[in-house]
């Protein structure tokens, strides 16, 4: 019963795989001292270091960790990578109306903060083996319209971006980098989401380092870190009559001392994390390229993958099995908390097939400030539809512990499942 594949009635290498968590004997002790001091939050909507405009004690030491570590001038933590997004995208000045090119490979919240200030996005495609925005579909996307592109570097690879920046310099657009899984991910020696004009990193409960909740933005702009400040901490109130108005509707978006201080130590865990993530993908990298059918997509030279989730290309017309019921298999044998088909297409959610965001008359797309018009019919992103529709399979390491015990498992249901394929007929 051992050899015989669990979706067959046969016994399961393990039941799952263990859940994957940094979250220790540090962080409770620098939560208990926050606790113990009685600021919760150091915040207060006034203008002025003095005042409380920059946040408190952990708040503050956490943005000058996340500096040095990055390399970036300015850090600016949120209470959400989607609040990150939205004050991106505010900070760089978009207006009603403005066209921002965007992945469609991504989750919905790169999508919507683009929305958020009544944009329009506008959907390029994806590259085929980075799964990143393509530079080819980018330029035919660009119109009168464009203002910025939202690069977002998935599963922890960076996009292609002196290709990229090479564009958005001609076109005098801005870029946004959405590095949500990719902390510490490299780019030709440099940090991802740290080569635009701004960008940033989720600290999300499942991302590479985790506060529960919360996000931080980076940019080595003045203007733009001081916006981001500013819509952070309810901005309306603390412009003054000298101010740019523009985008200064701000917002509740303030980290909290608990959370700064729990920043401060996963922080320090990132590069052990990273190589945890690298040995995951290796096993399996391993493990497949003794088929012709599957594969983990390669990383191109130059770049470093820190593998939030590892993508894996499935060739289902060799096998004559679906990918559904090959993901079912591995699923059976004890990865089902890691492994699952498919990953987005956010071009096709109802909101863009429909056109309504905002009320019920097809605001932003239907107005006075959009005299353009946009296209998100099935066959605009032709890549990113094949992958999700036919042959991306995503397991997520974001979601396992790395230790030798769990790698001998994820070998062994591999391993498992693909030599009996054909069982699966």
């Amino acid at each position: 019963m051992k050899n015989k594949l669990a979706i067959n009635g046969g016994t399961p290498i393990c039941k799952k795989l263990k859940p994957f968590n940094t979250i220790g004997k540090e962080e409770l002790r620098i939560v208990t001292k926050v606790i113990n001091s009685g600021t919760l939050s150091g915040y207060f909507a006034k203008k002025g270091k003095e005042n409380g405009f920059l946040g408190g004690k952990y708040v503050q030491e956490f943005e000058k960790n996340i500096c040095d570590y990055f390399k970036v001038k300015y850090a600016i933590t949120i209470n959400s990578w989607t609040s990150g997004l939205q004050t991106a995208v505010g900070a760089i000045d978009i207006q009603p109306g403005d066209e921002v090119i965007v992945t469609p490979w991504t989750m919905c919240a790169t999508v919507t903060a683009i929305v958020s200030w009544l944009a329009i996005p506008v959907f390029a495609d994806i590259d085929p083996v980075t799964l990143n925005l393509s530079p080819d579909s980018v330029k035919k996307c660009i119109t009168s319209k464009t203002r910025a592109i939202m690069v977002a570097d998935i599963y922890g690879l960076s996009a292609d971006m002196d290709r990229l920046l090479e564009i958005a310099k001609k076109n005098n657009l801005k870029i946004i980098n959405d590095a949500a899984q990719a902390p510490g991910a490299m780019y030709k020696n440099k940090f991802a989401g740290t080569l635009g004009d701004i960008g940033g990193f989720s600290l999300n409960r499942h991302k590479h380092i985790q506060t529960g909740e919360g996000g931080v933005l980076v940019t080595n702009d003045k203007k733009i870190a001081e916006r981001c400040r500013l819509i952070r901490n309810h901005a309306e109130c603390i412009v003054d009559e000298k101010s740019n108005f523009s985008n200064m509707i701000g917002s509740n978006y303030r980290m909290g001392e608990i959370e700064a201080a729990i920043g401060i130590m996963q922080l320090k865990k990132l590069k052990k994390i990273i190589k945890s993530r690298q040995k995951i993908a290796k096993v399996i990298t391993n493990t497949l390229n003794k088929y012709d059918f599957i594969k983990v997509l390669p990383t191109p030279s130059g770049y470093e993958h820190v593998y939030y989730i590892i993508p894996i290309l499935y060739e289902q017309k060799k096998t004559s099995v679906s990918r559904s019921k090959l993901v079912e298999a591995l699923s059976k044998e004890g990865l089902g908390n890691a492994i699952y088909s498919g990953y987005a297409n956010i071009h096709l959610l109802p909101m863009f097939q429909n056109k309504v965001a905002f009320g019920r008359e097809g605001i932003p797309w239907k107005s006075d400030f959009y005299d353009n018009s946009v296209n998100y019919k099935k066959g605009i992103c032709p890549v990113a539809e094949d992958y999700h529709d036919n042959k991306i399979i995503c397991f997520g390491a974001c979601m396992i512990d790395g230790n030798d015990n769990e790698l001998i498992k994820i070998k062994k249901i591999f391993e498992k499942v693909l030599s009996k394929i054909k069982d699966l007929n």
